[in-house]
């Protein structure tokens, strides 16, 4: 009998960083990632996204806390647990005069990886960088040196992979492709942990999210969870005349006018047993308002990560 494969793939325990300054980037972080999951770690800037990614890939040594990596542990086992991870840092530095082909093979070896040359070939492929193999690191534009980093990390086939803002700056071709390609590998069985500004970016792409405020993990959800929880719904009605004042028969609601004093916008939670709609339609015809016509519509991520982050100062 196998014993199950643990579900999580990185296991995060009160992990905390501070630096010799005295400034504490990460505090008693806990966290899980699942085996073949899309994670998003969103957080406004500098609140210690990269710090957290560097610890785990152990590029940054933690003062307290363990990380382990499909059970190996990041400090005590470092060639095991590194062997299995792919990092596609912010930063654009490579080997400015090598080609693309010799930096991604060299890559590959770097983690003692035997030579597999389709393998190379099918990541070039895949990142639409195999007519580009041959030239030089130099000559390439931004779009290009990233795909470059890109396939540098996945050279020695990791099973964790992480990208720290991986779309900052990227034109909108390159970002579909990133995501096919993010996609496939998540098929492929490998777990994947980014790191963005970008919230639609994880809206689409993401499993789970985690925010992180200041140095501390605020709230780590299911995406449909997340925005179930937190995502209101609008409902705007738009009206026959304008309208100065919201009637106080109808004050209970919480109705806000629209700037344009020809719309009432009411927020209700989609998922209460009663939504109050209904009702607020009989209580407006009382009151002698008359719309000609509603819309619904639901908050983003983008509020919802906003309203965590208010909630967190």
């Amino acid at each position: 009998m196998h014993a199950p494969m643990p579900l999580s793939v990185v296991s995060v325990a009160n992990l905390s960083k501070t630096y010799a300054s005295g400034f504490q980037a990460l505090k008693q972080i806990n966290l899980d990632i699942h085996r073949g999951e899309i994670f998003a770690l969103l957080g406004p800037n500098g609140a210690g996204k990269t710090t957290l990614i560097n610890v785990i890939c152990g590029i940054v040594t933690p003062t307290e806390g363990t990380v382990s990596v499909d059970g190996h542990d990041i400090i005590k086992d470092y060639r095991a647990a590194r062997s299995l991870i792919g990092l596609v840092p912010q930063e654009l530095h490579t080997d400015a005069f090598e080609s693309v082909w010799a930096t991604v093979n060299f890559s590959r070896g770097l983690f003692g990886k035997p030579r597999n040359p389709d393998y190379v070939t099918k990541v070039l492929k895949d990142l639409s960088l195999w007519d580009k193999k041959d030239n030089k690191i130099i000559t390439l534009s931004g779009g290009m040196k990233r795909r470059v980093l890109i396939a540098k990390a996945l050279a020695h086939e990791p099973r964790v992979l992480f990208l720290d803002e991986p779309t900052a700056g990227v034109d909108v071709e390159l970002r579909r492709d990133m995501w096919e390609l993010v996609r496939s590998l998540r098929a492929s069985g490998v777990t994947i942990i980014l790191t963005t500004h970008y919230i639609e970016e994880a809206e689409e792409m993401a499993d789970r999210i985690g925010v992180i405020n200041h140095g501390e993990i605020i709230v780590v959800e299911g995406k449909a969870e997340l925005m179930r929880k937190l995502g209101k719904k609008q409902l705007i009605l738009h009206l026959h005349e304008l309208v100065d004042v919201v009637p106080d028969t109808l004050a209970p609601y919480s109705l806000t006018l629209t700037p344009d004093r020809r719309g009432l916008v009411y927020n209700y939670d989609s998922q209460a047993e009663r939504t109050g709609i209904t009702r607020l339609l009989r209580d407006l015809s009382e009151a002698g308002i008359r719309f000609r016509d509603l819309e619904t519509s639901e908050s983003s991520l983008e509020e919802i990560f906003v309203n965590l982050v208010r909630q967190s100062q």
